[in-house]
């Protein structure tokens, strides 16, 4: 695997004070590494579209390094070397077609019987193929709160074969310490599995292979491609014997993507670094500004100080990503109202794309979790999660400030829980002074 030993220069700012200094050479390396030239006879520099499904041999079992494109193709295999690359992994075998095929894949690897110990709050899907599917083909799948070890040394059995953790959490953003999990699940039984998913984190701000993970997966629908038009997973680890396990399986089972797909994914990579930054000083504004609000009741974003896991963040990541969730007050009413009148924010689903998106996750992205199961977890009528995009900050900030005010000026019998309209209006401003004036952005204030 190549790699390059060029320095590279780390954010510095107050952003960044306290994490983990960046990856060397990422932004190099996602540019560089899989697309060198030289692999093509026409040595085109940007690796172009290979559609064919087969290849040529030279004789019989005697091929060039792909024979089927299910097998292998090399604009996927661009791809696969790019990402293993930003992972600081051996191997990413492979792409999927969609992220859920990757939770698929990996779980073929058990056999009825097996244990899956899965932490609690996860993607709605995940949570949805555990429950309705693998523990229906006869998975024993349990679920603890992993940022408590203690819980999750308890939920391990004599059966646990895989342990799946996402950090941080969607959509309650829980941060799960990686390195005190896989030591704990590895000193239990050395061959259980611990796979991460780093959807929310993306590979420029948080590399779960070297806190000692056996896995890290993707959907690369989000953070990794950037630009919501790609449904990908990907899959990235440093055993071998796990990387013959998951390409036999990828074969086998077939959920490969298109080229196309791969190519676009490629191309995202290349801007990945730069994106994730804006993501993180954009989302960074905004939770400072919903924080400061007298109509939010809580927001979490592992940024801020106020996050119960704040240092474990720090600790582990080298930065944070652009997802925030907070509980507006009052009822599903109100919560409702506020995405209705978002104006930027799309109300949509996904997240991690250029874009700025709103969501209600008990609505949404989570309906398919039993209601009970999200009231234990927070996920109540009052939550909200946003994808905090590239746009400007301080229309992201103007555009929350006004859904905001429609949603109290619709529900007017809600006013007596708030500051007076006057004293609204000097919170605003101290805001902007003290979060806006070092970063020389301003945006009109309307009496």
């Amino acid at each position: 695997q190549q790699r390059f030993s060029f320095s590279s220069v780390a954010p510095q700012n107050d952003l960044y004070s306290g994490f983990r200094t960046a990856f060397k050479s990422f932004a190099t390396e996602a540019i560089h590494v899989g697309q060198e030239p030289e692999q093509w006879k026409s040595m085109a520099v940007v690796p172009p579209i290979s559609l064919s499904t087969t290849f040529k041999q030279n004789a019989p079992g005697n091929h060039a390094g792909f024979e089927y494109s299910r097998s292998g193709n090399p604009t996927r295999n661009c791809l696969e070397k790019a990402v293993a690359a930003l992972d600081g992994a051996k191997y990413c075998k492979s792409a999927f077609g969609v992220g859920d095929y990757a939770t698929v894949t990996i779980t073929h690897m058990l056999k009825s019987g097996d244990g899956i110990v899965c932490m609690d709050d996860v993607y709605g899907g995940t949570n949805r193929y555990f429950q309705r599917i693998a523990a229906e083909v006869g998975l024993d799948v349990s679920f603890a709160d992993c940022t408590q070890p203690e819980l999750l040394k308890a939920a391990l059995k004599a059966n646990t074969k895989l342990v799946w953790i996402e950090t941080p959490t969607n959509p309650t953003m829980k941060v799960v310490d990686i390195k005190a999990c896989s030591d704990l699940v590895h000193e239990h039984n050395k061959d259980i599995v611990v796979v991460v998913d780093n959807t929310f984190m993306s590979a420029y701000f948080q590399r779960p292979l070297a806190l000692g993970a056996d896995i890290c997966m993707y959907s690369a629908t989000k953070y990794m491609n950037g630009h919501s038009d790609v449904v990908m997973g990907l899959v990235s680890v440093n055993r071998e014997d796990l990387y013959e396990r998951l390409k036999f399986l990828q074969n086998a089972l077939g959920g490969v993507p298109s080229p196309f797909d791969c190519y676009l994914c490629n191309r995202g990579l290349k801007t990945l670094h730069l994106r994730m930054e804006r993501h993180y000083k954009n989302a960074m504004a905004a939770a400072k500004f919903l924080e400061a609000d007298p109509r939010v009741e809580r927001v979490i974003f592992p940024g801020l100080p106020s996050h119960p896991h704040y240092d474990v963040m720090r600790k582990q990541c080298t930065g944070c990503p652009g997802m925030i969730t907070f509980y507006i007050k009052g009822k599903l009413e109100h919560a409702t109202t506020f995405l209705s009148n978002l104006k930027l924010f799309a109300v949509a689903e996904s997240l991690g794309g250029y874009e700025s998106l709103a969501e209600h996750p008990a609505i949404m992205t989570h309906a398919s979790v039993p209601e009970n199961e999200r009231r234990v977890l927070g996920i109540s009528d009052t939550l909200i999660r946003l994808s905090v995009g590239l746009e400007d900050e301080a229309d992201i900030i103007e555009d929350l400030e006004q859904a905001l005010a429609a949603t109290v000026s619709t529900h007017n019998h809600w006013h007596h829980q708030f500051l007076s309209s006057q004293q609204l209006l000097l919170q605003r401003r101290l805001w902007q002074t003290t979060v806006l004036k070092s970063q020389n952005i301003f945006f009109p204030i309307k009496t």
